[in-house]
């Protein structure tokens, strides 16, 4: 679905969408801002420059967004950040959704899922595809007997996906006293009043880490955002980490930058500065290599489909 993906990741075919546009656009100079735009060069993940007469790389190539508290607000998105998501697209750029709602919920509220290349649903445990529909599993679904031991413990409210097994905090230590008693390989992760259960070492950063490598992109070359303690770790894989205002305060203490601005109207400041000047003008004392769209992250060379 990206420009970057068809032509710079060697991953897919061009799209409807890219052979519509084209490979080029125009976006803000970071050299001399106010001045007249640079042009993008989607096939080569960079931009010229007609100040200094160069091409300057594209350092941030996609972001990577959660959805609740942070794209959307009671489960919806405002049509002015769907429209933010589009001029990201434009800017060449490329987007993931990290969420931990189940897909089936996501695809009966959400009706934009083809604005991103790929989805980590499940917090970590399954990873869509919308321009195919194809579904992977990440994990194992933890056994039948675990849900009904929680179900005659009174735990109320159990929502059962593919692999996650989710209800509310107030049974969290119930949950965690089930998974002790049978000896299973399972987590608890919280995000605010949820508790989701899913195998040992599935994460949101897990999650992300697929899809990247199914996309040939570097977790140093994506920005992403969030909102809640879920999201921590997916964040801190990211080149840049950013809060939406609304955030938990454990959230704003360890990523790069908050916005002023809360849930999805953050998410359009965030996508504003990332179009304008990549970042920049945020981390002036930042040396981040930029990975070549010819090579992996260690600069191996990377096989691109004609």
């Amino acid at each position: 679905m990206w420009w970057l993906t068809n032509a710079c990741f060697g991953r897919s075919k061009m799209s409807p969408r890219s052979k519509r546009v084209g490979a080029a656009q125009m976006v803000a100079c970071t050299t001399r801002p106010g001045s007249s735009p640079c042009v993008a060069d989607c096939a080569s993940a960079t931009r010229t420059c007609p100040h200094l007469g160069k091409r300057e790389p594209m350092r941030y190539r996609a972001l990577a967004t959660d959805y609740d508290g942070t794209l959307a607000t009671d489960g919806r998105v405002e049509a002015e950040t769907v429209a933010a998501l589009r001029r990201l697209l434009a800017s060449g750029r490329g987007l993931v959704l990290v969420t931990g709602r189940q897909l089936s919920e996501l695809l009966g509220i959400f009706p934009h899922m083809e604005l991103f290349e790929r989805v980590v649903a499940e917090n970590g445990a399954l990873l869509y595809h919308p321009g195919t529909r194809q579904e992977t599993l990440l994990g194992q679904r933890p056994p039948a007997m675990f849900v009904a031991a929680l179900q005659r413990r009174g735990v109320e409210r159990i929502s059962v996906g593919r692999v996650i097994v989710a209800t509310w905090g107030n049974y969290e230590a119930t949950v965690r006293e089930t998974i002790h008693e049978l000896g299973l390989e399972l987590e608890v992760i919280l995000n605010k009043d949820a508790v989701m259960v899913l195998p040992r070492g599935v994460d949101k950063s897990t999650g992300l880490r697929a899809a990247l490598s199914e996309l040939g992109l570097s977790p140093g070359n994506v920005v992403g955002v969030g909102d809640a303690e879920n999201d921590v770790d997916f964040l801190s894989l990211c080149g840049w980490s950013v809060a939406v205002a609304n955030a938990l305060p454990l959230v704003k203490e360890r990523v790069d930058f908050v916005t002023r601005a809360n849930h999805g109207a953050g998410v359009v400041e965030l996508i504003g500065r990332l179009v304008a000047h990549d970042l920049s003008a945020l981390e002036p004392q930042v040396e981040q290599p930029v990975v070549s769209p010819d090579t992996g992250e260690n600069g191996a060379p990377m096989h691109v489909e004609e």
